[in-house]
């Protein structure tokens, strides 16, 4: 019967991966989406170029242009390619940086601005000043960092609007020749073979801007031309539609859905105490897991190298390895929290990553020189970030024990909590210590030193001796199942700071392939604060400072005692 059940979630979780069914369906600009492009690196779709451009641009992939038109990516590149509106004029880049906008004369409310208006600003002194310092070799402050991602922005609408320079044309004979714009294929061919490709262009151009039902076939001609031009060097078909195809299914999105779902479920189980649905919530919570998996696999096939080499490849990396241990921790305990606990971490950050892409740029791109080592890459960085997953769930289980401190203090549950988030916690100090001990052996290859108290290097040991201390202390009896779901929650401080602060706030180091711009420390401050307020407001509870609300804990308490009868092995 729980076969039975957990089967039944499992084929739910699928058919909502499946919804909507047009994701499978040819699109009308199937012909254009899947034209090649050698662009960063490597050979991708249209449909990436355009949704990466759009994304690093205006901060999401759809735009609501000013004439009221809501243009999805590929729309919205193509516009600006064939150019057929004012795009000086179009409210278009993201600037979501108050102190900037303040600095620069700018409406701090506004998140979207005009190439023009942003022209007018005093924007130009902190971006010749960013200038000045990086030729110097100095340290950027947050404004200039963020003055330079906008100036790289703006530059990059100018090399996109009206662009004929975009590398579409392969190279006869090399594959990994450099490619070329339309207007520059005389260069390569000769010119009886490149007219025919300009003239295909022209009109594609011109048929998108004034009979857009007729550009797919001008676009298929197109197409056929320029495989036509290098068979052997242009990318085959089946490849471009792959990864066309990945981010039609959107896998990500997705994943988190399906947690949530299962989250949900759970909750019922625990609060209403309906364990006939435990194996269906752990199916759907398989599914999530299953199209996660999926998702890595895709992207990893597509980019050629482990998918763990920038933030949003973190973020996405570390929601499925605190999945994927809870998962395997419920299997084992059948304990019903470790999803619980797990869920809502996943769902978070494979939100950030999806709605976020200003901040987490999840474009692939080829990788620094320290990083081209694929055996360092695939066992170090994924070994610390799991590490991370790990202290993760630790940190949604001591909220979930914190909450009985709260409202059930006297709960017979509290004690097998803390047994299990203590094994969490020591699987996470394994892989970190492992983690940093691997990457130092790689710094030795790579920097010709094991240590160097480098920014990342420093933070990741503070974070393993913020667990290891108390792991210790619990060990020989100086904290109780109180202390350690404190430092589950507090010592996450440490991890986060290794692996958000060092990139977004300090944004110094050898590791400065790792950082980014868009952070918002405010936001993160705050949450940090009100977090550490609710360890202050249990620690008050737990030491007897604050009245005890009797009806409320006793039927929490009675209803969580409830669902905690064994599932039934029908």
């Amino acid at each position: 019967m729980k076969l039975l059940k957990f089967l039944i979630g499992l084929c739910l979780g699928a058919l909502l991966i499946l919804v909507p069914l047009s994701q499978f369906q040819a699109s009308p600009l199937a012909p254009l989406q899947d034209l090649a492009v050698q662009l960063d690196g490597r050979k991708k779709p249209l449909d990436t170029v355009a949704r990466e451009t759009v994304q690093q641009i205006h901060g999401r992939a759809t735009y609501h242009a000013a004439n009221g038109e809501k243009l999805d990516a590929l729309q919205t590149y193509l516009a600006m390619l064939f150019n057929d509106r004012d795009w000086n004029e179009e409210p278009f880049v993201l600037l979501n940086y108050r102190p900037l906008k303040t600095e620069a004369g700018l409406d701090p409310e506004q998140k979207y601005f005009a190439f023009s208006e942003l022209m007018r600003s005093r924007l130009g002194g902190t971006v010749a000043r960013a200038h000045q310092k990086e030729a110097a070799d100095q340290d950027l402050s947050r404004d200039e960092r963020e003055a330079l991602s906008l100036e790289n922005r703006l530059t990059l609408l100018i090399n996109t609007v009206s662009s004929r320079s975009l590398p579409l044309v392969p190279h006869p004979d090399d594959a990994k020749g450099a490619w070329v714009g339309i207007d520059a294929a005389e260069t390569l061919y000769e010119p009886e073979t490149a007219t025919p490709i300009t003239e295909s262009y022209q009109t594609l151009r011109q048929r998108y801007r004034n009979q857009p039902e007729a550009v797919a076939p001008a676009a298929e001609t197109l197409r056929e031309q320029l495989v036509a031009l290098s068979p052997g060097v242009y990318p085959a078909q089946n490849q471009l539609e792959r990864e066309t195809r990945f981010y039609r299914l959107h896998p990500f999105a997705k994943a988190w859905q399906l947690y949530a779902l299962a989250f949900i479920a759970m909750l019922a189980v625990l609060l209403f105490n309906l364990g006939d649905i435990y194996w269906g919530a752990i199916g759907l919570f398989v599914a999530g897991l299953a199209i996660h998996g999926y998702g890595f696999w895709e992207r990893m096939q597509i980019a050629g190298r482990p998918p763990v080499t920038n933030m949003y490849e973190s973020v996405i990396w570390v929601s499925f390895g605190v999945a994927a241990i809870a998962l395997s921790f419920e299997l084992i305990h059948r304990a019903k929290y470790y999803l619980l606990a797990a869920a809502p971490l996943s769902v978070v950050c494979l939100l950030l990553a999806d709605s976020l892409p200003a901040v987490l740029d999840p474009s692939i791109r080829p990788l620094v020189p320290v990083l081209r080592d694929n055996f360092w890459l695939a066992v170090h960085v994924p070994t610390i970030t799991l590490s991370y997953a790990s202290f993760a769930l630790a940190f949604g289980l001591g909220h979930i024990l914190l909450g009985h401190t709260l409202f059930a203090p006297n709960s017979t549950r509290i004690a097998s909590l803390s047994k299990w988030n203590y094994g969490v916690l020591q699987v996470g100090v394994l892989l970190l210590a492992t983690g940093i001990i691997l990457g130092g052996i790689w710094a030795h290859f790579s920097w010709g030193r094991f240590w160097g108290w480098d920014p990342k290097e420093t933070w990741a040991l503070i974070a393993l001796m913020c667990y290891v201390v108390p792991l210790h202390g619990r060990l020989m009896g100086w904290l109780g199942s109180f202390g350690l779901a404190v430092t589950s929650v507090v010592s996450f401080n440490a991890v986060l700071m290794a692996w958000y602060g060092v990139n977004f706030v300090l944004g110094t180091g050898l590791h400065s392939y790792g950082f980014s711009t868009g952070g918002s420390e405010a936001i993160v401050g705050s949450l940090v604060l009100l977090d550490l307020g609710l360890v202050v407001l249990a620690a008050l509870k737990h030491q007897g400072k604050l009245p005890r609300s009797k009806s409320t804990s006793e039927e929490l308490e009675t209803t969580m005692a409830a669902s905690d009868v064994p599932v039934q092995q029908s």
